[in-house]
Parts: C-alpha cells; structure tokens; sequence
C-alpha cells in the first residue's frame, strides 16, 4: 500500500467555552455552553486535507479509552484512513481546553497525554513503508519532536516531500529546517525562528526570504492578510478572503490541511496556497476546530 498524503500528528477531544473576553490572571468568568469535537492539529489538518478531496493516511497515538475510540470512529466517518493510528494504556487521548472570545480569537492549553507517546522508530518504519516518490507528509510539533524527526526523514530518504506546520513554536534543528517543503509558520512562530519583528506583510515578506536560508520553501500566514510564498524562484502575497469571523481555533489547521491536499493532488506551492486560504475563510465561519460533518 502506498498513500499520496500522510498527516502525522495530535489527536484531542477539545472542550470549547465562547466568553465575552478572556480571563485575567486568578479571574473566574461566567461563559457560554460547551461545545465539545474533535480536536489537535494533526486531526484537524487530517479532517481539512480530506474535505480537499484527498483521502490522507493518519499516523497518531489515542488512549485506549472511550474518547480515543469516540475520535477515532469521527475521524473515519470524516473520511481519514485511521488504519496504522494506535492506541496506549499508558496515557489517556488528549485533552485541550479552549476559551473564544466574542470577537472570535482563541486561546488553548492542551493536555498532551497519548500524542506524547507517538514512537519515533515505528512511525519512521511505517512512513518508510507507505511512502512512494512524491508521497506528502505533514507534521505538526504537538508530538515528539524526535519523532517528527525521524518520519521526515523516511519520507525524503522515499524520494516524497515533507512539510512541516511549525507549530507550536519551539526550537527545532537545522537538520529539521532544512527537510521543510515548506515550512509553514504564522507571524509569531516566523517572529520566533528569525528574531524579528512580523507584523505587517512587508515585515512577513522579509522573514520569508530569510528562512528560505534554512528550508526549500516557506509560507507564512497572515491571517486575515493572507500568506507570504516563498521558493528559490520568488516570494509572493496570496490574499485572503474577507469573510465574518467567528471561532479562528480552526482557521490554521484547515489552511494547512488543504494545502497539502493540494500538493498530494499535483498542484504547485502557488495554487495550493490559494487553495489553502480558501479553506482557511470557511473555517472561521463555525466554531470548533474541526467543520461539522454535513
């Protein structure tokens, strides 16, 4: 068997509570009613890549327990090849905890618990034998990094392409930057990596070109202001569409997502980000991280 795209990444059962403002420090505030779905961003992107119209192989790891099952069985329903995820009885299935304000932004803590235990040398050994030429993966950091590691290299050692949403932000090595095909990081996450301040499109525009030291490729999302492409050949703006904001937890994910459906389906880096904002716009539209099935 092989597979044109392969997401590796988080899993979650997210619990989203809508407030008036976030709170402050020792701060009780009354919020709405919960909404609870699926949640972490390899499932997110999984979700997003497959509502692109491509069928993406899902490497993760659940807890052995209800909701890992629940997660699982909504992942497939959503068309996600959840054939090669496992499961532990060391750790139970993620967990995040997520506040959205009125004006749609949103701020998270996660419980890692069963992500952290996704094993670097079994994910390696099976990108290495689900990976063919041409092959897309696409990681995210809210597993081990070793792990990410290890599967980006299986995948290029295929002769596939990886692609990697530094996210969240944290140090990774050179030899992890310089797989990245693209690298894909918003304003603070580029901020982070160049030490430079990110907030307008020329500012974006100018960290791009600074990262494209380190990687093949380079987008850097914009949010409302669109993305900033980066190749060896030209660093271009991709506007956004302007649309009503209500829940951005999913915006992120579902650019990502599409984008490397985009890739898997043949598309150049231009046109999948084009692609890859469009689902980004739908995504702010609902709340939750993940869209409602139809």
């Amino acid at each position: 068997m092989s597979a044109p795209l392969i997401v590796m990444g988080s899993a979650s059962r997210d619990y989203t509570v809508v407030v008036d403002r976030h709170p402050l420090p020792g701060e009780t505030l009354l919020g709405g009613d919960i909404v609870t779905g699926g949640g972490g961003k390899g499932a997110n992107q999984a979700v997003a890549a497959s509502r692109a119209g491509v069928t993406p192989v899902f490497l993760a790891s659940f807890g052995d327990d209800t909701t890992g099952h629940e997660l699982i069985a909504d992942l497939d329903a959503s068309g996600v090849d959840v054939s090669h995820v496992t499961l532990t009885s060391e750790a139970p299935t993620g967990v995040a905890l997520i506040t959205v304000s009125k004006t749609g932004e949103n701020s998270i803590v996660v419980a890692a618990g069963a992500n952290s235990r996704l094993d670097a040398d079994s994910t390696a050994a099976l990108v290495n034998s689900l990976a063919t030429e041409g092959t897309i993966l696409l990681a995210q950091l809210e597993i081990p990094l070793a792990t990410v590691l290890a599967a980006a290299k299986a995948v290029t050692a295929r002769e596939g392409r990886f692609v990697l949403n530094l996210s969240p932000s944290q140090p990774i090595p050179a030899e992890l930057l310089a797989l990245c095909d693209p690298l894909v990081v918003n304003e603070s996450e580029a901020a982070d990596l160049t030490g430079g301040s990110v907030t307008s499109i020329e500012e974006a525009t100018v960290a791009a070109r600074q990262l494209l030291a380190t990687s093949t490729s380079v987008v850097v999302t914009l949010g409302g202001e669109g993305a900033i492409v980066a190749t060896p050949d030209s660093v271009t703006h991709s506007p956004a569409r302007k649309v009503t904001v209500v829940d951005t937890t999913g915006a992120g994910d579902a650019f990502v997502g599409a984008l490397a459906a985009a890739l898997a389906a043949g598309d150049d880096l231009d046109s999948a980000v084009e692609k890859g904002t469009v689902a980004g716009a739908l995504a702010v539209q609902h709340v939750g991280a993940q869209p409602p099935r139809d």
